[in-house]
């Protein structure tokens, strides 16, 4: 395989998201072999039942994209000690109609960035719980709860602190290899 196809979405809506500034980051130090596209979330309405036999195109297209993924990584900040409801809400999305489920058997990651000290834990807990729910097949270590310093990210997702660099640098590494060993075992093509 020449290369892997990592859907990301970012939680957060805010045009000055850390999340997003994080996600360039990620993005930047990944290994060579992940190609990354964005799944939008501020486009889809809210999810109900009564579109399950005619999904409308921002959902059908969400869908169409996560099918074509080899794997998921979730950059969400916390909103109330929870996920944003965007993000649950492109979830519901993606993991329905019941049968459809886009997140079955997907190798996954999970890690967002706060300015708080202890960084999105809470919201990560959240998540995963939401996950499991999904069957996807999550990274469970390392867990990564990014305190945010604005003075060590550039816009363009350069990470000027060398530590902070390594960490996300080895965090995506094990993604990598998180996904290769879950495709190994499930092929999603």
């Amino acid at each position: 395989m020449s290369a892997y196809q990592v859907g990301y979405f970012v939680g957060s809506l805010s045009s000055t998201s850390i999340n997003r500034t994080l996600s360039k980051a990620l993005i930047a130090l990944a290994p060579d072999d992940l190609e990354f596209t964005e799944l939008p979330i501020g486009n889809l309405p809210l999810y109900s039942p009564d579109y399950d036999d005619d999904y409308p195109p921002e959902a059908q297209a969400l869908k169409d994209t996560l099918a074509s993924c080899d794997a998921v990584l979730f950059i969400t900040p916390e909103y109330n000690r929870s996920i944003p409801g965007a993000l649950k809400n492109a979830i519901d999305w993606a993991s329905r109609p019941w049968g459809q489920n886009s997140f079955d058997h997907m190798p996954a990651a999970v890690i967002g960035a706060s300015i708080g000290q202890i960084g999105t834990a809470v919201a990560q807990q959240s998540l995963r719980g939401v996950l499991t729910f999904c069957n996807a097949r999550q990274m469970t270590a390392p867990e990564a709860y990014i305190y945010f310093k604005p003075e060590v990210y550039t816009d363009s997702g350069e990470v000027t602190d060398e530590d902070t660099a390594a960490f996300l640098r080895d965090f995506m590494a094990e993604f990598r290899t998180h996904v290769e060993r879950v495709l190994t075992v499930l092929p999603r093509h």
